[in-house]
């Protein structure tokens, strides 16, 4: 493991020095490199690097560099085993248990965008309530990915050797498989731990381990048993390519508003889709006679078995219940039938050629009609024996085949437009084929009892609008198709027995199959079934495997030791507390968790499910490896050129046009390449988007901006380590609350609403308002307010005594560093880690802030009116820098300012506090009038809030006749823009002409403009009143 980190940390570090290279010639990006800084770490020991960090007389740097703050943290926490679950914490009660898995990444890949919200989202969760005193176990696992695999592993193998998988045979192509796991599986372990993932590593799981394959065919035993699996031969996504059932979600849509070509997989020509054929077929009896059919994939009339129309359509009358001849199949049976629960007949031609082995509407006509079933195609999408003499063509070929043909025979009618969406496999970008095939299905005999427990929130769905599509998609479960015709996978346990001198077993009838854990099982039911002796029975197990979602829907219960449950972390962890994860997999895989857990242990798998948005790029397009626009968070992390970008994608499958297209795209995207982030900025922008929508435009200048915010963390616990004492000693509850000055009073109190809020946004789920909640607080109130108000206080240079608030507030100090610094942890773990660590150690402090405790309410930080009282200072302030900012005086100015109030206990405030409002404000005193009368001539006036006037002395900073025409031409100014919108919006045909929401800008923007003119001629007035 020492290897594999010590080797990701070269790479990483040959990545950076890449970029600093790069960064040379591009000032923007290089603004946010530091790379090129001596790294005093180097060589170093991840013990001796996190002795150096905790060690309080090396100062922090000059400034927020993440690729040093986030050195070894990781490492260090794992070596600490503080990520490690203790069943014997739970099951002797000492402890509640939190428990949630990671959504088990596939094998095959690697680090994407999604991965890091996901880890964001989930991490931050974890980590609050393992600070909270749970013992949290964030439990890491990897999915087999059958096909997502499989495919891979072939196109790699196609693209290396030339050879394809049946060239070297199932176990040999295992076997590569097999390879490529054990070389690429740890990459996004490692590249999670770049995240901060607070996994514990000791409980990994493997979708094919031993544990969990033992547990998967057990399941499957048992749903047999049950009944709840069955055989059957339906239709099913049939990828041609791959030569396999898919699931729905392996199916992507192509549009054809218009007709458009395009080629496709194993085709050599352009193929147009998006349009209409029309035919005839001829009455048998009378040839003359011809009835119209119109269709977009003419190939599947090879397989017609009839035609329908609706029994109330009187053109149809004399046909139904007639043959009619196919032009190229004499000896197909195509009867005219009626099926008015298929047929519309408004649309079309009103009659439906009907390919019920083809079709999914033409399946259930042909089941309802007992029609025949005729297949046309082999597993590789060529015509088979059925379709006569168009036998070994190309499905695609056939059909511009028969457009000739029929042409010929003068049955080939016009074309028409007919916008359509075209299904295709995600994995190779085959047309997805309708195909009856055998295969293994499994009923839901649940989905009642699993709208139930939503109903009745036994189960909890976030945001709440998806429980309506769980009821919907539950109300009408489809049979679930769990077989697939790959070699990678769980082999179904189910086996075709041939017993000697007895006919052989069909695969297609169920009856004829031995579900059984293992071969010698088989073998004894066999034995018992078919009463002969075993040596004359030949066994052979199902070549299929199964579907991907069947071992990952037992994940949350497989890993804790299923079906043994008194494994001490079934009895412990199980039911796990949460299931977060994107809700485009709702039902493929979170439905069918709570189904295969309410089957086999009668229980719930978790209580919340949390469902987070799907990252799209910043226009709103969806991500995808084709359109290159998918993010590496590791570029966001480190940084990466727009060359290292380019270079990326030719190492990958992609073919060659593709990597043009999308080096096309990144050049737009990113003409500068991406400067580095770091792992916390990139880990709060995801958390700050997260505002219960299904979608996120990632805009990486966020992610940019957040970077700054860090800094601005980092500055800030720089400067209260600058004014602390190395040898002084914090005591949370050193002073009461009733016992503090106006302005830590205030602090606290402001803190204490914000650590409630945030808490309660966490308990919702509401992400996006906990991160802006909190860098809120600290950039605004804490930041530009208390830290500011707290340097004359805690200054000590050129003073022969102490302010008197000087040790309340360098205490106050430390409890919002120390305080903020926890509540901050789960969404910044490293930057949160790397701070703490410099914090004078004090009595309570933990070796470790990711094991210390979140922040909680406290209800002696209440006051009734400290936020009101403070707010008047606030106001004060903002009111004296509007008016210097309006005037242009510089801050550095410093001009007198005059508070006049009729209310008493701001006029007492205000006197009380000048000090600390002319810091706020940037005024070299404050003074409490009597009346406004008394203020000095050259004063002007705002109102601060309807009970403060604030006055500020500017005759001797600002040059009157100069500032006259400033506004004067900024009237000027204002008015014409006025006039000119209101030229606008008087035009006779502005109501009708304009969008509503430019209309609504205009009011906005004339309302905007309206304020400011007032603001002009009032200063305007108070200048000319000054001057006279």
């Amino acid at each position: 493991m020492e290897t594999k980190e010590q080797n990701n940390q070269e790479q990483d570090m040959k990545v950076l020095k890449n970029v600093a290279q790069a960064a040379k010639k591009d000032k923007k990006i290089s603004s946010y490199l530091t790379q090129e800084k001596q790294d005093i770490y180097a060589g170093k020991s991840m013990e001796e690097v996190i002795a150096m960090k905790k060690d309080h007389s090396i100062p922090l740097g000059d400034a927020y560099e993440p690729r040093v703050v986030e050195q070894h943290w990781q490492q260090w926490w794992e070596s600490k085993n503080y990520f490690k679950a203790n069943p014997d914490n739970v099951l002797n009660n000492s402890k509640k248990p939190y428990v949630m898995c990671l959504p088990p990444p596939n094998v095959t890949g690697n680090l994407h965008i999604g991965h890091g919200l996901t880890v964001a989202v989930e991490d931050a969760i974890i980590r609050r309530k393992r600070m909270q005193g749970f013992e949290a176990l964030y439990l890491p696992g990897q999915d087999h990915a059958g096909i997502a695999t499989h495919s891979v592993v072939e196109k790699n193998l196609y693209k290396t050797t030339g050879q394809t998988r049946h060239d070297l045979g199932r176990e040999k192509f295992v076997d590569k498989i097999w390879e490529w796991k054990e070389e690429h599986g740890h990459q996004i372990f490692e590249q999670l731990k770049l995240i901060g993932a607070s996994l514990d590593q000791s409980r990994f799981h493997f979708t094919m381990d031993d544990q969990l394959s033992v547990a998967v065919k057990e399941a499957f035993v048992q749903f047999y048993e049950q009944g709840l699996i069955y055989r059957a031969n339906r239709l099913v996504n049939w990828s041609c390519k791959l030569k396999t059932a898919i699931s729905d979600i392996e199916v992507d849509y192509m549009e054809f508003p218009v007709p458009k070509k395009i080629q496709v997989p194993n085709h050599d020509g352009w193929y147009k889709f998006g349009e209409l054929t029309h035919f005839f077929y001829q009455l048998k009896e009378d040839p003359s006679k011809k009835i119209e059919i119109a269709t977009t994939r003419l190939e599947t009339m090879l397989g017609d078995t009839a035609v329908a129309v609706n029994s109330k359509d009187p053109r149809y009358k004399d046909f139904i219940g007639k043959e009619l001849l196919h032009p190229f199949l004499p000896d197909r049976k195509i009867t005219v039938i009626t099926d008015d629960e298929l047929v519309d007949m408004e649309y079309g031609t009103g009659a439906v050629k009907i390919t019920p082995a083809h079709d999914p509407n033409d399946y259930n006509c042909g089941q309802r009609n007992n029609l025949e079933f005729v297949n046309i195609l082999t597993d590789e999408g060529l015509i088979n024996e059925n379709g006569g003499k168009y036998q070994g063509m190309k499905r695609f070929d056939v059909r511009a085949q028969l457009e000739k043909d029929l042409a010929e025979l003068g049955l080939l009618g016009g074309k028409t437009n007919n916008p359509m969406s075209i299904g295709k496999c995600s994995r190779s970008g085959d047309i997805v084929e309708p195909m009856l095939r055998p295969q293994w299905y499994m009923k839901n005999s649940v989905a009642e009892k699993m709208i139930e427990i939503v109903e009745s929130k036994q189960l909890n769905i976030e945001p709440q609008e998806f429980t309506q599509e769980w009821k919907k998609w539950l109300s009408n479960p489809r049979d679930w198709c769990i077989s697939r015709q790959l070699w990678w996978g769980h082999r179904i346990p189910a086996y075709l027995a041939t017993v000697e001198g007895q006919e052989a077993p069909k695969s297609e009838q169920e009856q004829d199959w031995i579900i059984a854990r293992d071969e010698k099982e088989a073998l004894e039911k066999a034995v018992k079934k078919y009463g002969v002796d075993k040596e004359k029975i030949t066994l052979s197990q199902d070549e299929d495997v199964l579907d991907t979602w069947f071992s990952s829907g037992l994940f949350p219960f497989s890993t804790m030791g299923w079906p043994n449950k008194d494994n001490k972390d079934f009895k412990a962890f199980f039911p796990n507390s949460i299931l977060e994860t994107g809700h485009d997999i709702l039902f493929f895989w979170v439905a069918r968790m709570v189904q295969m857990s309410l089957l086999l242990t009668g229980e719930i798998p978790f209580k919340d499910v949390y469902l987070h948005p799907i990252i799209r790029d910043a226009d709103g397009k969806k991500m995808s490896k084709s359109a290159g626009n998918v993010i590496d968070p590791r570029e966001v992390i480190f940084g990466s050129t727009l060359e290292q970008m380019l270079q990326k994608l030719t190492e990958g499958n992609l073919p060659a046009k593709e990597i043009e297209r999308c080096q096309v795209n990144i050049k737009k995207q990113f003409p500068e390449g991406i400067p580095p982030c770091g792992s916390d900025s990139l880990r709060f922008s995801l958390l700050a988007y997260m505002q219960k929508s299904r979608f996120i435009n990632l805009d990486l200048k966020r992610v940019i901006g957040y970077r700054e915010s860090g800094n601005k963390i980092f500055q800030s616990v720089k400067f209260g380590l600058l004014y602390i004492p190395k040898d002084y000693k914090y005591e949370a509850n050193r002073y009461k609350f009733t016992e503090l000055s106006l302005l830590n009073q205030w602090i606290l109190n402001k803190f204490n609403t914000y650590i409630q809020k945030i808490n309660e946004d966490y308990d919702k789920f509401d992400f996006g308002d906990v991160a802006t909640n909190f860098m809120y607080f600290w950039k605004y109130d804490f930041c530009d307010v208390y830290v500011e108000a707290c340097k004359p206080i805690l200054s000590v240079e050129g003073v022969s005594e102490k302010h008197p608030n000087y040790e309340q507030t360098l205490n106050t100090l430390f409890y919002c560093i120390d305080t903020g610094l926890r509540l901050l942890h789960p969404m910044m773990p490293f930057l949160t880690e790397e701070l703490y660590a410099k914090l004078n150690d004090f009595e309570g402090k933990y070796e470790s802030i990711c094991i210390a405790n979140y922040p909680e309410y406290r209800k002696d930080f209440e006051h009734a009116t400290i936020q009101q009282d403070f707010q008047n200072i606030l106001d004060i302030g903002k009111s004296i820098r509007s008016t210097c900012t309006q005037l242009n005086i510089p801050p550095k100015n410093n001009p007198d300012a005059y508070i006049y109030t009729q209310v008493e206990k701001i006029a007492e405030i205000v006197k009380n506090e000048e000090q600390m409002i002319s810091k706020l404000s940037k005024t070299s005193c404050i003074k409490v009038l009597e009346s406004p009368d008394q203020a000095p001539k050259g004063c002007v006036k705002s109102a601060a809030n309807g009970n403060i006037q604030v006055l500020v002395d500017v005759k001797n900073h600002i040059k009157i006749e100069d500032e006259l025409k400033r506004l004067q031409k900024k009237m000027a100014d204002v008015d014409k823009k006025i006039a000119a919108l209101k030229k606008k919006q008087s035009a006779s045909n502005y109501m009708t002409k304009v969008p509503e929401n430019v209309r609504a800008q205009d009011e906005e923007n004339l309302s905007e403009l309206s304020k400011q003119k007032i603001i002009f001629e009032t200063s305007y007035d108070q200048m000319k009143e000054i001057k006279e």
